[in-house]
């Protein structure tokens, strides 16, 4: 295997250290539009393993003939989610394989946004399936910790604890603080406007997929590890558009626990247009109000010392279990900031992330998981990738409700 990853950002450089303790691989080239952030990170492996190169991930032929220059059999996307479609067109023309964390962007419905579906997210992705097929390749799309962990809960649950299923509901916390900040997230704040602003998406049998208003149907989830009690409301996120492909359930929801301040900021930045991505003129100079955003706010990258706390990922599931009795349970991974900064020198929330990509990668070069075309985590046996987490020291759990 000789892995190409796109972007030497908090994720991928958090992944490059995860894989610099395993074998599967020969080559792994971290790529990203700053040669010198790329450098760093592959210095942080000490590894001869690691080779940095400079790419521009909205080039797709740029990465085609990077795959080309390496001999590359997997591209890993680390770039946020404006780049996917580049990224994996740039893997297609190459021949090699492709996995992801984030899908293609979704684009509101024009007329009646908050009920309808327009574009979902993934669907540019979903419509070039053939074409992976016919080569033999596979995508293997969202497969970080939500989307990707989540969903092989879920997979998990439908295979081995239940008969049936009620509802899938993805449920997300923490209790992370960053000191000497009153506004910093611990995500890419270019993703966390994406998903939050955009209309959340819902799956129910007989009716399929549909919108509602941003953060509705505020609920307070109890999570483990400490955490506690958080309101969470309906975010878009991919889980909802893969879970109902493989997975048979009454209704599948996305919610996160982002907190009233939170809430209010993402209010503030849509009132005042800073959400945006189309550029407008600033003194002679066309800039993207979001990207304004993002540069002024803190690289979360670099938040893991003044970071305390955990953070929780999991699939609540509601239905009727093996032995025929109503059944609720949480299966979750938590993991605590101040270990995986001790342990891998990155903040929890993207060494929770990037921790996944890693595994299924092993699998893959294993031959454990095996496929063609573009398919979610969900179309694997999730055993096997449980196990392997296990074996990465950060173990998942199950909690009955």
């Amino acid at each position: 295997m000789r892995v190409l990853a796109v972007g030497a950002g908090g994720v991928g450089s958090a992944a490059a250290v995860i894989a610099a303790r395993r074998d599967f691989f020969e080559l792994f080239v971290l790529a990203d539009y700053d040669l010198a952030r790329a450098e760093k990170a592959v210095a942080a492996t000490s590894d001869p393993r690691f080779a940095a190169a400079q790419v521009d991930a909205s080039d797709a032929g740029a990465v085609a003939d990077l795959c080309r220059e390496h001999g590359i059999t997997h591209v890993f996307n680390a770039v946020d989610p404006r780049f996917v479609m580049p990224v994996f067109e740039g893997a297609h023309r190459a021949g090699a394989h492709y996995l992801d964390m984030a899908m293609s962007l979704s684009r509101p419905h024009p007329t009646d946004p908050y009920r309808q579906t327009g574009v979902k997210l993934g669907d540019e992705q979903f419509a070039a399936a053939p074409s992976w097929e016919e080569q033999g390749r596979l995508a293997l799309v969202g497969i970080g910790v939500e989307p990707g962990l989540s969903d092989i809960f879920a997979r998990y649950a439908a295979e081995h604890l239940f008969t049936s299923i009620d509802e899938i509901g993805v449920r997300d916390g923490s209790n992370l603080v960053v000191d000497g900040f009153d506004f910093a997230p611990s995500f890419s704040v270019w993703t966390t406007i994406e998903e939050c602003l955009n209309p959340p998406v819902v799956w129910e049998r007989g009716r399929g997929w549909y919108t509602t208003e941003p953060f509705a149907e505020p609920e307070v989830f109890d999570f483990p590890g400490g955490i506690g009690p958080v309101e969470c409301v309906h975010v878009e996120h991919e889980e909802v558009l893969l879970i109902p492909r493989w997975v048979e359930a009454g209704k599948v929801t996305f919610k996160y626990g982002l907190g009233a301040e939170f809430v209010d900021v993402l209010k503030t930045l849509r009132k005042l247009g800073l959400d945006r991505t189309d550029p407008v003129r600033v003194k002679g100079v066309d800039v993207s109000p979001r990207d304004v955003v993002a540069a002024v706010l803190p690289d979360p990258a670099t938040l893991g010392d003044r970071m305390t706390g955990k953070t929780c990922a999991g699939t609540w599931v509601k239905g009727v279990g093996k032995d025929g009795n109503p059944r609720e349970v949480y299966l979750y991974h938590l993991v605590d900031n101040e270990w995986s900064m001790r342990e891998y020198g990155a903040q929890a929330v993207v060494w929770q992330t990037a921790v996944n990509p890693i595994v299924a990668l092993e699998l893959l070069a294993a031959g454990t998981w095996t496929g063609a075309g573009v398919l979610g985590p969900e179309a694997f046996d999730p055993v096997p990738f449980l196990d392997k987490l296990v074996e990465y020291g950060s173990p998942w759990e199950l909690r009955e409700q």
